[in-house]
């Protein structure tokens, strides 16, 4: 068959003769006809997703104040935006937390009260000029009271998203939502059959220019999103929009629990149905979308992958990993992303929404890089103590006492016969312990689930684990859970005075410090 274009669907959407489809129906329609006949069938596919999509904003006009103000920082509901930017323009980010309310609320929720209409408390600080001599300014301010506002997002729309997991004995709390002990729950992200870039994997249609839904109005893709990888299956965009058009239904702040705040993003592209290749791509299936299932445990930018897995899999509520069911949640919406999909589709058969053609097309070879660190991360190995102490499992809190008071340390590791790590006792602990007068075995004493570190971690993850569980040392396991270490808060304190130049002495009772010459 002859290829169609832009102009001669755009055409048919002006008279009324337009055959639109959702992603979802197309893959029943490729099933059923075959690529060929379904891009005679079919001009438009309508797609969707709404999900967290944390690397969004807004930049925001006030106008001027009399006097002049050239606002240096600003809050809005106590959430700072980014005012480098002149005099009376922000840029408020999705995750920026409250000052006063912490992971309660954040710019995402600001942005989603913004275009309820709501009121926001907006406060502003500068430090004088001949010009703008005002130096701060209290008001209320609402979204039609602002110049512009104009929703742009660095990345959104990710082709893929990995599954998390969590293989360690502890929740987790992630922006993949709250992950169970012991892989209680594996959570994935992304619309499946209806994900947007997987209808048009090599960016045949979509581009610089393209028009698409975003958040319940028209928008705009003006790039390629930060961290745009497509040879990976990680392809991303970055869009605009005016933010007085968008609708709450879909753009909403949110917040995961322990972790920080976001903002769900509703996001559809229409792909035109030019020729039999590009209708045989949107007919893809939930079962031909494949994605890595990865642990989460590891605090590291590399995390292992314990399998791969459909989404048709993950949709079905269960999957296997290592011969146990594990229960799947997704973090994004179907319901939604089916949706903003219809809605779109809607728009495009009332002749409301045209296509458009890319100006330009987006890379098909980037990949993305890691940051590039000129200091070396210390690791748990450089810097613990090697010399430590341990009491087996059986004795009594008062042999714990005795090491204690012979090591002068406060931390002592319970091994088992094997010499497995299967516990810890403080000298807290102790003090307790004889003050109640209980001189019996440590068993009743110790902490079972002892929080460890091993030889390769990096001193940033063990002083989050430190400063997380509120304790002040862990024992230092190998692969086979054997204690081979311990590593204290003062061990980390030492260090990072080492690192800023600045050097101690080794006289306790007068505590100097010495700075840089």
């Amino acid at each position: 068959m002859a290829e169609k274009t832009v102009q001669e669907i755009n055409q048919k959407i002006k008279d009324g003769s337009v055959r639109v489809v959702t992603a979802e129906h197309m893959t029943d329609i490729v099933d059923e006809l075959g690529p060929k006949d379904a891009a005679r069938e079919v001009d438009v596919v309508t797609t969707g997703t709404f999900g967290a999509m944390c690397s969004s904003g807004a930049f925001l006009n006030f106008g001027h104040s009399d006097p002049p103000i050239k606002m240096q920082k600003v809050w809005m509901n106590d959430v700072e935006a980014y005012a480098g930017l002149a005099a009376v323009d922000v840029y408020i980010g999705a995750t920026q937390l409250s000052e006063s309310r912490g992971m309660e609320y954040g710019g995402g929720h600001v942005i989603e009260d913004l275009v309820a209409r709501k009121s926001i408390q907006t406060r502003a600080v500068a430090y004088g000029t001949d010009c703008y001599p005002r130096k701060n300014i209290e008001t209320t301010i609402m979204i039609d009271d602002l110049n512009q506002a104009t929703m742009l997002n660095p990345r959104n729309a990710y082709q893929r998203y990995n599954v998390a997991t969590n293989s360690s004995d502890r929740t987790l709390y992630t922006y993949m939502d709250t992950l169970l002990p012991n892989c209680g729950n594996a959570t994935y992200s992304g619309a499946g059959v209806l994900s947007p870039l997987y209808n048009d994997p090599y960016f045949e249609t979509i581009g610089v220019g393209s028009k698409i839904f975003l958040c319940g109005a028209p928008g705009y893709i003006i790039g390629e999103g930060t961290q745009h990888e497509p040879q990976n299956g990680l392809g991303t965009l970055m869009v605009t929009g005016n933010l007085k058009d968008m609708n709450t239904e879909f753009l909403r702040g949110a917040t995961f629990y322990g972790y920080g705040t976001t903002l769900y993003v509703g996001l559809g592209i229409p792909i035109p149905i030019l020729n039999e290749q590009i209708a045989k791509k949107t007919g893809i299936s939930d079962a031909d979308i494949i994605t890595n299932v990865l642990d989460y445990s590891y605090p590291r930018r590399t995390r292992p992958t314990l399998r791969k897995v459909s989404y048709e899999e993950l949709k079905s509520g269960v999957i296997e990993l290592d011969g146990k069911e594990v229960r799947t949640s997704s973090v994004s919406s179907f319901f939604m992303a089916r949706k903003v999909a219809s809605t779109l589709k809607h728009w495009i058969e009332s002749g409301e929404f045209t296509i458009s053609q890319p100006i330009e097309k987006l890379p098909n070879d980037t990949i993305f890089r890691p940051m590039k660190q000129t200091d070396k991360t210390p690791l748990v190995k450089e810097v613990m103590s090697k010399n430590v102490t341990t009491i087996r499992k059986g004795k009594s809190i008062e042999d714990a006492s005795k090491l204690i008071m012979k090591g002068q340390f406060t931390h002592l590791p319970v091994i088992s016969e094997d010499d497995k790590l299967v516990g810890i006792v403080t000298a807290w602990d102790i003090s307790k312990a004889v003050a109640k007068s209980r001189y019996d075995k440590l068993d009743k004493t110790m902490t079972r689930r002892v929080i460890t570190a091993t030889l390769d971690e990096p001193i940033e993850v063990t002083a989050r684990k430190l400063e997380k569980y509120n304790i002040s040392a862990l024992p230092v396991i190998d692969e086979n859970s054997k204690v081979i270490g311990i590593i204290t808060s003062d061990d980390i304190s030492k260090l990072i005075a080492k690192r800023k130049g600045i050097v101690t002495t080794s006289n306790p009772k007068t505590k100097k410090v010495k700075g840089r010459t």
